[in-house]
């Protein structure tokens, strides 16, 4: 409970009706959410007005609303008119929880490709230093013993803030969360204290959303540009984005490079033979975080999760850890236990071949997984590919782009597609036009094309020529989801002496396609 008054003093008022102190309840944006004695805050989304549901608000006890425009028929109801009502929401709710993220160290981490991988990495190893930490993203909130699937990259400003002040009552001390360019764009991470933030990479996704790449980089820049002084920017030098925010920022930055060797972490003597990297990481700079005083000096890393991306992630999640004082032999072995994020280049069989699952979002993302491929040590690459559904013409194209660059270098003369007919939802179905681009792409860069309507087709055709020393990879987003499962479950009919425990055992903890 919270007195209207001292909330209003978080955010402007352009204009007030009705205005008097009452005591608060809560705070509602959903009017199906609204108790009595809450205030209702407006917000214009995509597909509806929060403006038009004051009614179904009103009679659910709403104290007070905030709105954008003036609202007729209400009375003596007081009512807020602000400016920007999704910025006043994130104010406002801070301001009700009493300013929940100020009371932990918190992690905010962008990219276009490897956020949630990042997240986890990071998690694992303040766990591994005793910390009692939370975790925000794609996947999952998790605080303590707490768990729960999430439906956004980043949740709504007050359900955010709530997560804290919950996080914040469990003594929680350091928060690792995701940050989406939306949730930038739609301030949903409005108020929050960050210490940390890190911007890895970019490349087209979600332009649609933003209009350019232009406003979806600013988007994702607009996290470090903002960022405080006496916070810290983790930044990747090898990308020319990420790079040129070195100079926007009043936070300290820490760079980090993978190829271009410089910055203040460079890694080096890299080796992916094996799909897992080994690495060193050098301290080419001194500088201190807290009461720890880093001089100059190298030690060495091993991954457990696979892919070139793995290094790239990991580089964020070490920086992060060194800023959080954490002691480099528990960066070593916090990492190492580390096992990885589903389907992001997930080993899920290694024994004559090898079996992986990526969800080959988009171009960038192709990028990165195929030159891990192309620094691994096998005979042939089987690639499956689930054709990316309703994501329209300049996305498939661009990935089927991706996939034709990568192809002589990697032997490629053929590839088993699918469109996944009967394991996709009405919003991630392959339209017509989707196939022709990807197959024009396919037919102009001389690459055959098996084309499957149904996964588990395209899955055994994969099956029934991999031979040892293979690598078979399942490739692509919500149309591949259920496609190891799929690919297990042929592999154990065809071969009963595999213990099933173990061949099953990396969809134990799965939340995609185990249905």
């Amino acid at each position: 409970m919270a007195m209207l008054n001292q909330l209003l003093s978080s955010i402007e008022v352009l204009e007030a009706w009705n205005d008097k102190d009452i005591h608060v309840q809560g705070l509602a944006y959903n009017s199906k959410n609204v108790n009595e004695g809450d205030v209702f805050v407006c917000i214009k989304g995509f597909k509806t007005d929060g403006h038009r549901y004051v009614k179904d608000a009103v009679q659910s006890g709403a104290a007070a609303i905030v709105v954008e425009d003036y609202q007729d028929g209400w009375g003596d109801l007081p009512q807020y008119r602000v400016a920007d009502s999704r910025q006043a929401l994130a104010a406002l709710s801070d301001a009700y929880y009493n300013h929940p993220s100020q009371s932990m160290k918190t992690i905010g981490i962008t990219a276009t490709n490897g956020k949630t991988s990042t997240s986890f990495m990071t998690d694992a190893i303040l766990e591994e230093h005793g910390l009692k930490t939370g975790l925000i993203g794609t996947v999952v909130v998790k605080y303590g013993d707490y768990s729960e699937p999430t439906k956004l990259t980043t949740p709504e400003s007050l359900d955010l803030h709530r997560y804290f002040a919950e996080m914040r009552n469990q003594d929680v001390s350091h928060v690792t969360m995701e940050v989406s360019s939306s949730a930038l764009d739609l301030s949903r991470v409005g108020s929050v204290d960050f210490d940390i933030v890190s911007l890895n990479n970019i490349s087209r996704e979600h332009i649609d959303l933003h209009g350019s790449f232009e406003e979806y980089f600013n988007s994702k820049a607009s996290l470090i540009r903002n960022a405080s002084e006496g916070s810290w920017a983790v930044l990747n030098l090898d990308d020319s984005y990420s790079a040129s925010l070195v100079e926007e920022t009043k936070a300290n930055v820490l760079t980090f490079s993978v190829e271009t060797a410089d910055g203040d972490l460079v890694c080096k003597n890299l080796d992916l033979s094996t799909g897992r990297a080994e690495f060193t990481v050098e301290i080419r700079r001194p500088f201190s975080a807290g009461n720890t005083d880093y001089a100059p000096q190298e030690f060495d890393i091993e991954l457990s999760t696979p892919g070139y991306h793995s290094v790239y992630n990991s580089m964020v999640a070490i920086a992060a850890a060194l800023l959080n004082e954490v002691p480099i032999p528990t960066i070593q072995s916090g990492i190492k236990g580390f096992g990885g994020v589903e389907r992001r280049f997930e080993m899920v069989f290694e024994d004559d071949f090898k079996m992986l699952d990526d969800h080959f979002a988009n171009y960038g993302n192709i990028n990165v997984t195929l030159s891990t491929l192309q620094q691994m040590d096998y005979s042939d690459l089987k690639l499956v590919y689930a054709i990316r559904g309703s994501r329209g013409v300049t996305v498939n194209k661009e990935n089927a782009k991706a996939i034709a660059e990568w192809a002589p270098r990697l032997g490629l003369t053929e590839i088993i597609a699918t469109v996944s007919h009967s394991h996709v939802t009405e919003k991630d179905v392959v339209t017509d036009e989707e196939v022709r681009v990807f197959q024009e792409a396919m037919d102009e860069a001389g690459i055959k094309v098996h084309l499957y309507r149904e996964l588990d087709d395209a899955v055994n055709h994969a099956l029934s020529e991999v031979q040892e020393n293979d690598v078979l990879l399942l490739a692509g987003c919500q149309g591949m989801d259920p496609g190891a499962k799929i690919a297990l479950e042929q592999l154990s009919t065809k071969r009963p002496d595999i213990d099933e425990d173990q061949l099953f055992k990396p969809l134990k903890n799965r939340v995609a396609g185990v249905l």
